[in-house]
């Protein structure tokens, strides 16, 4: 709350203006509040002195004084000990109506002040000189106890202080002197010397005050500034946030929506590839899956990274086999690796470690892509109650200047031979990505590295306790050899385009496809609507995208299907995006996912390994 510049007439201070008739003290901002409060704070403590006071003169002077004082003496005192509490609980409730006019308050709690020091001073005048000399002391001591403790409340406002103790104390000082004896006068000379040594110590208690009080009012301006400061920056955050929100949903929403046109682009390429065996055409079509490769890698990496800062991944550790990890790395890779004559090999899979594995097999997917010829190695090693996933490569390696900063968004390493299309093309996000994640996991990733000998990035896991067997069958050989002959594949995919492109393909790798746009048409399907006889046919293997048009996804299809024929019925579930949740479902539900766009080679090999599957006797 500002509170302006207050003119209160009669008290002296630093700064000074004109007023009619009485010296004025200007109020910085704040201040008056400040003394206000101050004020009234001691104000309960001043009720009950004043309490204990008056009962010190009554029990000292009870005998010795005239009947007819203590009337008028303890009304006197009554009416303004009354007039004082009623006084504190106005302030009181005017502080909690948030209402309050502090000059009113300050001259009112002035006056009462000023008229305690008069009650004060009659007290001294009228008492001193009854009783004996101990009685007399006494009230020396109690009036002048009164001026001592007024220090602590006055010691800002001199004027005050000095009007108040001339109207309780002086009276006093004069009766002891107009006794007439050399006692009383050096008594007097006496209190009139203590009253100005007080004084003094109220001259320097005030400036120590008021020091204490600069400061408790700039630290109160700082404080309301920050508060201020703070609002802005919670504004900020909040804005911040909802534009964060809003990127990623809009990357979500773009990443799907570009990936669908680019995703029937590699199915048609592919398609060509089968019809047409010219060189130029294969080499066009070469050219075409590079392209949407490099375009799916752009996609994933900004996405990601936007996820990863927004927090929308969330780490959910379990025991878990590393082998499973591995053979799932092993379908993801197996046909890029093939294609450009690398050998892909794993050790250590009959570890079991803690962590979220879907983290875990993203982290050593982003740390093996940049190897163009010889091997790859991934292992697993246990080190005491911890274990160590590595990734060992053969490809061009990172100079030693270059290590502490591949993990930055956007950072390329200069000079660096782009490999791969993707590379040529990246952003430098997939080293940042393995970094978030790392701290996802909060495992400490380390990377060690020689130019033209390879790197091996290091991923610590502790280790877990044995999970339950996994029947997973290994891995087929290289997919090229795939032959669908005698298989019933149900597509169902909601854009024209990508249905068409997978119907050609899989038709051209020998398979009977049946191609519907959503779940009703499945549902049809199933219950043999269109079929002019017999039983509708089990099918070998289901392709679905996840989102459909009519708002329902690829696991709605899945269920569908599996309720019909059983739930061995393998699938496969390709989307524009992929999370963690729908990750996780996958394991949950024994669904393999591909993310848009899938190079017909992936799709392949993905094909052959739910394939084999299916027909492991169990």
């Amino acid at each position: 709350m500002r509170v302006p510049v207050v003119v209160v007439a009669g008290l002296p201070g630093d700064a000074r203006r004109a007023a009619p008739n009485a010296s004025s003290r200007v109020w910085p901002p704040g201040a008056l509040r400040e003394e206000v409060q101050n004020a009234f704070a001691y104000l309960p403590a001043t009720l009950i002195g004043m309490l204990a006071g008056i009962a010190i003169v009554v029990w000292l002077f009870s005998d010795v004084a005239p009947p007819a004082w203590w009337a008028p003496w303890l009304g006197a005192f009554g009416v303004l000990w009354l007039l004082r509490l009623l006084l504190l609980t106005g302030y009181r409730r005017a502080v909690r109506s948030a209402a309050i006019e502090w000059l009113a308050w300050y001259r009112v709690w002035v006056v009462a002040t000023l008229a305690s020091g008069v009650l004060w001073g009659l007290t001294g005048w009228l008492f001193y000189g009854l009783g004996s000399g101990l009685q007399q002391t006494g009230l020396v001591i109690v009036i002048y106890s009164y001026c001592i403790a007024a220090v602590p409340v006055l010691a800002n406002q001199r004027a005050v202080f000095h009007a108040f103790v001339g109207l309780s104390f002086l009276p006093l000082v004069a009766r002891i002197a107009s006794i007439g004896d050399p006692d009383g006068l050096r008594l007097a000379c006496e209190l009139v010397f203590i009253v100005g040594l007080t004084t003094l110590l109220v001259r320097s208690y005030g400036q120590a005050l008021q020091r204490v009080t600069e400061l408790k009012l700039r630290a109160d301006d700082l404080l309301e500034q920050l508060r201020a400061e703070k609002r802005v920056a919670e504004a900020a955050r909040h804005e911040a946030e909802v534009a964060s929100r809003a990127k990623t949903q809009f990357l979500a929403a773009a990443s799907h929506d570009l990936r669908q046109p680019l995703h029937a682009m590699g199915l048609f390429a592919e398609a060509l590839r089968q019809r047409s065996h010219a060189p130029d055409v294969a080499r066009l079509v070469d050219s075409i899956n590079e392209s949407v490769d490099a375009l799916e890698g752009l996609f994933s990496g900004v996405l990601d990274i936007t996820r990863l800062d927004s927090g929308a991944v969330e780490s959910q550790p379990l025991d878990f086999a590393v082998g499973d990890v591995f053979r799932r790395l092993r379908l993801h890779f197996e046909p890029a690796a093939f294609e450009k004559g690398l050998v892909l090999r794993v050790r250590g899979d009959r570890h079991v470690l803690h962590g979220d594995p879907l983290l875990v097999e993203r982290i050593v997917r982003n740390a093996i892509r940049y190897t163009d010829d010889g091997t790859v190695l991934v292992t697993c090693r246990r080190r005491g109650g911890r274990a160590r996933v590595q990734v060992w490569d053969t490809g061009i390696g990172i100079p030693e200047a270059d290590q502490t900063r591949i993990f930055e968004e956007f950072y390329q390493v200069p000079g660096r031979r782009a490999v791969t299309t993707d590379q040529r093309k990246g952003l430098g996000l997939g080293l940042a990505i393995v970094a978030r994640l790392a701290a996802l996991l909060d495992a400490p990733l380390t990377v060690r590295s020689a130019p033209g000998r390879g790197s091996v990035f290091t991923l610590e896991l502790p280790c877990g306790t044995e999970p339950p067997q996994d029947v997973t069958p290994p891995l087929p050989g290289p997919a090229s050899a795939l032959t669908l002959g005698g298989h019933l594949v149900l597509v169902v995919e909601d854009d024209a385009a990508v249905r068409d492109g997978l119907e050609v393909l899989l038709a051209s790798w020998g398979a009977e496809v049946v191609s519907l746009p959503g779940l009703d048409a499945t549902r049809d399907w199933l219950d043999g609507r269109g079929r002019p006889t017999g039983p509708t046919p089990a099918p070998a293997l289901v392709i679905t995208d996840y989102r459909l048009d009519d708002g329902t996804t690829g696991l709605d299809v899945i269920a569908a299907v599996r309720a019909r024929h059983g739930p061995a019925v393998p699938a496969l579930v390709v989307s524009g995006t992929s999370t963690t949740e729908l990750e996780g479902r996958a394991q949950e539900l024994g669904f393999h996912l591909l993310v848009k766009p899938v190079l017909p080679s992936r799709l392949r090999a993905m094909v052959g390994f739910k394939l084999q599957r299916r027909d492991v006797p169990s």
